[in-house]
């Protein structure tokens, strides 16, 4: 299963518990911010959670059922953009980069246009689209560099 891989991959970018004042999201762990993950039902301390749950939270918010219709590459890189900065802004980026109405629904229009269009080109629109968002945030200063990296990671693992 695809989101079975890409929870393994996206632990590459996202790692254990971190509680940095800079970033807007505050308390996470595996990535997954504190408030989200009391909205879905964890209690414990950040630091606890374990990596079960975080998939769980994962599978339930951040993987659409339409990931699965695509190559693995270029699922994997809307997947690790909604995770990083929204599922619908994910998918507007996608839309941008396919040519469709950006209105952040992943409907049968955009799951046609994205399927009719070479992969690999669009995973360089996609990232295209996504740079340019983060260098236009108030906290690229604090986080560009590990976005780029973290950018530049998943175009590796597109290319592959």
């Amino acid at each position: 299963m695809n989101f079975d891989t890409a929870f393994d991959d996206l632990l590459g970018n996202e790692g254990g518990y971190v509680n940095n004042p800079a970033d807007p999201g505050g308390e996470t762990n595996w990535g997954i911010t504190k408030k989200v993950a009391q909205e879905n039902g964890y209690t414990g301390a950040m630091q606890d959670m374990n990596k079960q749950t975080a998939k769980a939270i994962y599978a339930k918010l951040y993987w659409l059922p339409q990931f699965d219709s695509l190559p693995y590459p270029l699922a994997f890189q809307i997947f690790d953009a909604a995770v990083n900065s929204g599922t619908a802004t994910a998918v507007r980026w996608l839309q941008k980069a396919a040519g469709v109405t950006d209105d952040g629904n992943f409907g049968p229009q955009t799951l046609a246009a994205v399927q009719a269009m070479d992969p690999l080109k669009l995973i360089m629109f996609f990232n295209a689209t996504r740079l340019d968002y983060y260098t236009g945030l108030t906290t690229w200063q604090t986080f560009g560099k590990g976005w780029t990296h973290r950018i530049a990671a998943n175009l590796r693992k597109g290319a592959a």
